[in-house]
């Protein structure tokens, strides 16, 4: 591998460009010059032998640079990344440049053996793995400190020098792609791999899920519309619902962890190994010695963390939560006002007032939840955390806490405390509809009408100077750097985990839940879409093996409905008559069967294999042999080392 470097040209006559950097105007010449060197220079020179050329637009050269890279150099890139590929044989193995030949679809012309994904995903992680060595400062700004071994790119974006970079749309295929996905309406399943070659692996993922959780919700939606229409009153009918919810909603997450795997496996995911995580942009400390690679780099005292864990983002959780609260109270007190008023009017206009508290206390809820993700989002990274998994994990674990209590404690309220099942389905019905409508607008109708107003003046502007309208590529990186960026599935992700509540909690209130949430999901797929392929800029292909901390997300909610159905169903009047005489005979009869379903679904999480037993006979197979490679190696080694003893 250190040998291939030597020989790898950095001139290409016939450049791709593949990502663009945006440097912020007024950058230093000098800056300049030593950033785009350190990108060309060779690996042995330190830099990432990477071609760059700058725009050129009518107004002359700007500051932003576009990023390719030869052919050679992105297959090497590739086995530093560890990219998984398909061998001759059908299996799955990491990409090496010298077992090259033996890999599927692979010729020295075949510049699409990497889709363009891959290929963008290597220039960033060699971007991002361009390193000082001597430097104490970047050159032109003194106060951009540096350090030997500190990532360069993470440097200039802090400092601000850097504005983006973002990996370049492909117009044609962006178009077929586009087509196949959201330009017609048909009945069928997604493009789920032109998806992942284009977008990469974890948005692929997310829209793989929403589709699975979609055709999963139709048996529920399919028995639920029945009890609805013939088996309203009747609470003891939906015991049979209710425990085909609780079954149902085990068997579709097992499954969807094998479905996972099968994904994962084909796309060469599941076989990739971890990277080592560095230092997230925004950490910071005094710099010291990393004990694990030996390099300097900011240390920052985990007590101190701690402490800004324990003594300021958890009271103010807890404050926010409480606030929740209150604010409920006062959609009580709307409702008691709308109750009022019904009865003493009896018209359709108040019986229209009923759900009015409802759907103001939706979008309040809505309101409260998207502020109080800026202030998570300012207090997890105030809190300091060196990897950007930490970061993650405890981002998710507030907002998750927060956006539960937010949504549910109302319905937990009504179905626990006033015992009122009649404002519990209108409730219900009402929050997860005008969230669901507040959703699609928010996230896909608004940004959608804003670029394409941002794209017909631009158009205009362009029509204005030339007849040819048709884009170069000066103006599609113009266009393309206004565009939004999109900041990843953390949203897409919770939307469906509290749709997976309203659907899952109170089941046998409201078996209508499901149709919604089908016909809601099946408008997100086609918005999601078009927000991906029209709205935001390309994202960088990110390689992932599974939904990550939202499978246990979802697994822990389906461990929550368990016991509300459970106790929903024992406080129905045809249960609690079956026992007059002691009501703790009834406490007793509810634990017992809410254990006994939580028994069923850990027995059948267990018997269900996470990987379908072809995968894991094929996984079987990689790590024997695998073994069998470093056993001769190390016999090769022993052999080398017997010789030269013996000549010694």
């Amino acid at each position: 591998m250190v040998e291939s470097w030597s020989f790898l040209d950095t001139a290409e006559s016939n450049f791709r460009p593949l990502v663009v950097i945006e440097l912020a105007k007024g950058t230093k010449e000098e800056t300049i010059q030593w950033f785009t060197k350190r990108i060309v220079d060779k690996k042995a020179d330190g830099g990432a032998q990477l071609l760059i050329k700058p725009l050129v637009t009518e107004n002359g050269v700007e500051n932003i640079y576009l990023v390719g890279a030869s052919h050679l150099r992105l297959l090497l890139g590739a086995e530093t990344v560890g990219l998984v590929k398909e061998c001759s044989d059908n299996s799955m193995r990491t990409f090496t440049y010298s077992s090259r030949k033996t890999f599927k679809h692979f010729a020295d012309n075949n510049h699409d053996f990497l889709t363009m994904a891959e290929c963008q995903y290597i220039i960033k992680h060699e971007l991002e793995n361009l390193r000082a060595k001597n430097e104490k400062i970047i050159p032109g700004y003194p106060q951009a400190k540096l350090y030997p071994g500190k990532s360069i790119v993470r440097r200039l974006l802090t400092s601000g020098i850097l504005v983006q970079i973002f990996p370049l749309h492909d117009r044609e295929e962006l178009k077929k792609l586009s087509h196949n996905w959201y330009g017609r309406v048909k009945v069928g399943y997604q493009p789920l791999d032109d998806i992942r070659c284009y977008f990469g692996e974890t948005i692929a993922l997310y829209f793989g899920f929403l589709e699975y959780f979609t055709f999963a919700l139709i048996p529920m939606a399919v028995i639920g519309i029945p009890y609805y229409v013939f088996a309203w009153e009747d609470y003891d009918k939906y015991v049979m619902f209710a425990t085909f919810n609780l079954l149902w909603s085990t068997v579709i997450l097992e499954v969807w962890k094998r479905m996972c795997a099968i994904l994962t496996y084909r796309w060469g995911t599941l076989l990739m190994k971890r990277q080592f995580e560095e230092p997230r942009p925004g950490f910071h400390g005094v710099l010291g010695i990393n004990p694990v690679t030996g390099r300097e780099e900011p240390v920052y005292s985990s007590i101190k963390r701690q402490l800004r864990i324990y003594l300021v983002s958890l009271p103010f959780v807890c404050l926010c939560l409480y606030f929740s609260l209150y604010v409920m109270m006062i959609y009580f007190d709307l409702e008691q006002w709308a109750l009022d008023y019904h009865k003493e009017n009896e018209s359709n206009f108040s019986s229209l007032m009923l759900y009015v508290p409802s759907i103001i206390y939706a979008v309040v809820i809505e309101i409260m939840n998207r502020i109080y993700r800026y202030a998570a989002e300012f207090l997890t990274s105030w809190e300091n955390h060196r990897l950007e998994s930490s970061y993650q994990n405890h981002l998710i674990l507030k907002v998750l806490v927060f956006n539960f209590l937010n949504c549910f404690a109302s319905l937990f309220y009504i179905a626990f405390v006033l015992f009122d099942m009649k404002l519990l389905r209108q409730s219900l019905a009402t929050l997860l509809i005008t969230s669901q409508i507040l959703n699609q607008f928010a996230e896909s109708l608004l940004p959608y009408w804003l670029q394409k107003r941002y794209n017909r003046r631009m158009k205009k502007r362009m029509c204005s100077k030339k007849t040819d309208v048709d884009l170069s590529l000066a103006e599609q990186v113009n266009m393309e750097k206004e565009m939004g960026t999109y900041l990843g599935t953390f949203d897409d992700y919770l939307e469906l985990f509290l749709q997976f509540g309203y659907v899952s909690l109170f089941s046998c209130v409201y078996p209508l839940a499901a149709v919604f949430a089908v016909l809601n999901n099946i408008t997100e797929i086609y918005s999601d879409a078009l927000k991906m392929c029209r709205v935001y800029k390309r994202p960088f292909a990110e390689p992932t093996a599974s939904i990550g901390v939202w499978q246990l997300a979802f697994e822990t909610m389906s461990v929550i409905s368990v016991v509300t159905n459970c106790i929903l169903i024992g406080m129905s009047p045809e249960v609690d008559a079956l026992f007059p005489d002691s009501k703790m005979d009834l406490v007793l009869t509810v634990a017992l069967v809410e254990h006994l379903l939580l028994a069923i679904k850990f027995i059948m999480a267990f018997v269900i294999p996470d990987k379908p037993r072809e995968i894991q006979m094929k996984l079987a197979k990689l790590e024997f042999e695998s073994l069998e490679a470093l056993k001769q190696q190390v016999r090769a080694f022993q052999i080398q080392l017997h010789f030269l003893l013996i000549h010694h």
